[in-house]
């Protein structure tokens, strides 16, 4: 028997096999959780679906996190489908490449209401739409990263949304804790992922922080999954409003190992 067992969760943000969404679902289905899949925009369907095929999950809607008639649209068929839900995964983040190209100081204001709006305000949107189906609380999980405490090269804008997401997580973590739901976010270390090909020069920053970190392994989409089934879990149920680190330690890090640097130059020139 599973963690999750008899759990009902809804994942946002699966775009392909190898997003953190869908790392996410995989490792909540194997613990026994009824899944439902979204994906953003409709020329995902074709990724997303044989993914949820493939996972026996029948409810695959789209839905654009920006646009308040397509959450209440799908909130309203997962009331239908589910009943109720336990378990909310937000895995939306987007900024536009420009943006990520250039310094933070040169951020266009569209650009910076953009990263806002997808990655921040629709935590709270999807929390405030899903909360009336979650009467016997639950767990509402988001996606952050290290970028939101300490500036990191090439993460500019987002790294200011994910300051303002983790704010978030606290702000609704108290809000919601009177209703025994809560709201904990998962501070992911680097991953190969569509989104971080986005970010200029992720191919250094992914071998300086493998690294420079205590642990020195490569991080997957299943850690991330695991991570989340513990939040999502009664193992967790006293913990809300934090930031879970699975990034190999390389948060706590105040300053890099000399006799790592040797090693990580040669890296970095082949």
């Amino acid at each position: 028997m599973g963690l999750l067992e008899g759990k009902k969760a809804l994942v946002f943000g699966v775009a392909n096999n190898r997003s953190i969404a869908w790392g996410i679902a995989q490792a909540l289905h194997r613990e026994g959780a009824t899944l439902g899949i979204s994906y953003a925009v409709p020329a995902l369907e074709r990724r997303v679906r044989p993914l949820a095929e493939s996972i026996g999950c029948e409810f695959v809607e789209q839905c654009d996190l920006t646009k308040d008639d397509e959450i209440e649209a799908i909130t309203a068929k997962a009331k239908d489908h589910f009943g109720q839900i336990d378990i909310l995964i937000h895995a939306v983040a987007y900024a536009e490449r420009e943006d990520l190209a250039r310094p933070y100081y040169q951020t266009s204001r569209q650009g910076f209401l953009t990263a806002m709006e997808v990655s921040v305000y629709s935590l709270t949107a999807l929390a405030r739409a899903f909360q009336p189906l979650m009467p016997e609380g639950g767990s509402i999980i988001t996606m952050t990263y290290y970028g939101g405490v300490k500036a990191v090269p090439h993460y500019n804008v987002m790294g200011v949304a994910k300051a303002a997401l983790e704010s978030s997580v606290r702000y609704l973590a108290y809000d919601l804790g009177k209703m025994g739901i809560r709201v904990n976010a998962i501070s992911a270390g680097p991953i190969r992922t569509l989104s971080a090909a986005g970010i200029s020069g992720f191919r250094s920053l992914y071998k300086t922080i493998l690294e420079l970190s205590p642990i020195k392994a490569e991080i997957s989409t299943i850690d991330i999954g695991n991570a989340a089934v513990f939040l999502s879990s009664d193992w967790a149920r006293r913990i809300t409003g934090e930031v879970l680190y699975v990034d190999n330690g390389y948060n706590i890090m105040g300053f890099p190992d000399p006799e790592a640097l040797p090693k990580l130059a040669e890296q970095l020139k082949g």
